[in-house]
C-alpha cells in the first residue's frame, strides 16, 4: 500500500501547505469548460417562407373560387332561379 510521504522538516510542511491552499484557490475559481449555453437559432429554419407562400396561394385560389360561386348564386337569385327541366328524350323508343 502507498503511504503519504513523511515530512521531515517544518519547512517542507509549509511548502506543502502553501501549495495545497493555492490549489484549493484555483479549484474554487475554476470556470466550466463545457459550453452549456443554448445553440444559435437560425430564423430561416423556423420561418418557412415556402410554406407561407404556398398557404397564401391556396387562400387566394379559395377566395377566387368563392367569388365566382357567389357571382353564380347572385345571378341565380336575380333571375329567380329558373331551371331547365324540359325533358324531350323518349325512353324505350328506338
Amino acid at each position: 500500500m502507498h503511504r503519504a510521504p513523511r515530512l521531515t522538516s517544518p519547512c517542507a510542511s509549509r511548502d506543502w501547505e502553501k501549495a495545497y491552499w493555492e490549489h484549493r484557490a484555483k479549484v474554487q475559481n475554476a470556470q466550466p469548460l463545457v459550453d452549456t449555453c443554448m445553440p444559435p437559432t437560425f430564423y430561416h429554419l423556423h420561418l418557412k417562407l415556402k410554406k407561407l407562400k404556398m398557404e397564401e396561394e391556396r387562400i387566394s385560389t379559395i377566395d377566387r373560387d368563392n367569388r365566382l360561386l357567389l357571382e353564380k348564386v347572385a345571378t341565380i337569385m336575380r333571375t329567380r332561379g329558373q331551371t331547365d327541366c324540359q325533358n324531350d328524350s323518349t325512353y324505350g323508343r328506338w
